[in-house]
């Protein structure tokens, strides 16, 4: 082929538009042709070669994001006894479960301590162990206590329940997490003269430090910021288990103000998710205790990206330089529900950990794992190439 014949077959192919099909990509996942690239490296691709050129080439982009979701639980079957019992209250290791459903299904949502926990009554609270912690202890295959008191009925007699139990004796676990992976997050910052405690961690006084959530570049929303191919039934990493998108999430709010990219500059969509306890791994499951506030779950979440054409590869594109937050004083202004900004910072800037707010320089601090929300990215980019992970197509897109 001459050099002029090769030029002219370039040009076409970049003049060509791509489109592809989620059962084209598919396909190429099963002959073992897919091209699978993480979100931080397909930066560097759309930047070297264009959109349209970027989505000739790459066929997935892998997300991860790995962080503190308080929104987070699991319905818990755990079988029915001789005689039968219809649970009114519910406990796993001292913590409540709500047990207002069928005789022995409860919930166990993340965020709830230990019955006997001081809480804030010796400020600031360590809050050792909550619901995130049993989730975690489930999936590490440790022994639970389960109590469970009753008032009796005729079909149900036994009013008193206590046994140990193991995420293998359990008949169902189903993690089902109301509010996941937000997209965007507040940078928090406190201008108070005193320590604060805060979901978003401890802020301390005149400004001396600004924590911030999720994985920039990496995370799931900030590489579809208009859910063109994630809505119900899209499947998804979670917890190291493969799960869904069930829904969208509390507080799903696709109308905040974006920037041109198309990303939101203020806490957006969010999603409901879901997955099988018995198939997760404890790495990606993990309880917290946040000083002075509470209980929660680091949850790891990753998304493939398909790319079907120029525009999804612009999207996944996207770099941490070009993600902006807002900078909230979590000290003043978020208590009284206020949502005054005073900075805009890009993501870049607060991975380098400095940003400049009213003047000073600011410690910027992760409370999302980098390193972690890239593992993930990678374990799901290693699924797809081994033919171990097929992307859906939703049922119904996200409301955007």
């Amino acid at each position: 082929m001459t050099a002029y014949f090769r030029g002219e077959v370039n040009y076409i192919m970049a003049k060509k538009k791509v489109t592809k099909t989620i059962d084209d990509i598919n396909r190429k996942i099963k002959e073992g042709k897919v091209v699978v690239v993480t979100a931080d490296e397909m930066v560097g691709i759309v930047k070297k070669n264009g959109a349209e050129k970027a989505a000739q080439e790459v066929d997935v982009v892998t997300t991860g994001t790995f962080s503190p979701m308080c929104s987070s639980g699991a319905f818990i079957n755990f079988g029915h006894t001789k005689p039968g019992i219809k649970a009114a209250r519910t406990w796993l290791n001292d913590v409540p479960a709500y047990a207002g459903l069928a005789a022995v299904d409860c919930y166990i949502g993340a965020t709830e301590p230990r019955e006997d926990d001081p809480l804030n009554g010796v400020h600031p609270g360590q809050f050792k162990y909550g619901g995130g912690h049993v989730l975690h202890d489930l999936v590490a295959g440790k022994k639970v206590e389960l109590r469970a008191t009753a008032y009796g009925t005729d079909c149900y007699p036994k009013t008193q329940l206590k046994k140990k139990v193991t995420l293998s004796d359990l008949p169902y676990a189903m993690m089902l997490n109301p509010r996941n992976a937000y997209q965007n997050y507040n940078c928090a910052i406190n201008f108070t003269q005193k320590t604060i405690y805060t979901y978003m961690g401890v802020l301390k006084p005149n400004g001396g430090n600004a924590n911030y959530a999720t994985a920039g570049e990496l995370s799931p929303l900030f590489n579809d910021p208009y859910y063109r191919t994630i809505g119900l039934g899209t499947r998804i990493f979670l917890g190291g288990a493969q799960g869904y998108v069930v829904a969208p999430g509390t507080q799903h709010n696709p109308n905040a103000a974006r920037h041109e990219n198309g990303v939101p500059l203020t806490p957006s969509g969010t999603l409901m998710v879901s997955g099988n306890m018995k198939e997760m791994d404890p790495r990606w499951v993990v309880g917290v205790s946040m000083l002075g506030y509470g209980c929660s779950l680091a949850v790891g979440l990753g998304i493939p990206i398909p790319i079907l054409n120029a525009e999804m590869a612009e999207y996944t594109g996207v770099s941490d330089e070009n993600i902006y937050t807002q900078v909230i004083d979590y000290g003043n202004d978020y208590p009284k529900g206020e949502g005054k900004s005073l900075a805009r910072v890009s993501y870049a800037d607060l991975k380098n950990g400095m940003i400049r707010v009213n003047g000073q320089d600011v410690p910027a601090v992760p409370i999302s794992s980098h390193k972690r929300s890239l593992e993930i990215a990678n374990i799901l980019k290693e699924w797809v190439e081994k033919g171990e992970f097929l992307l859906t197509q939703p049922l119904e897109t996200l409301p955007a």
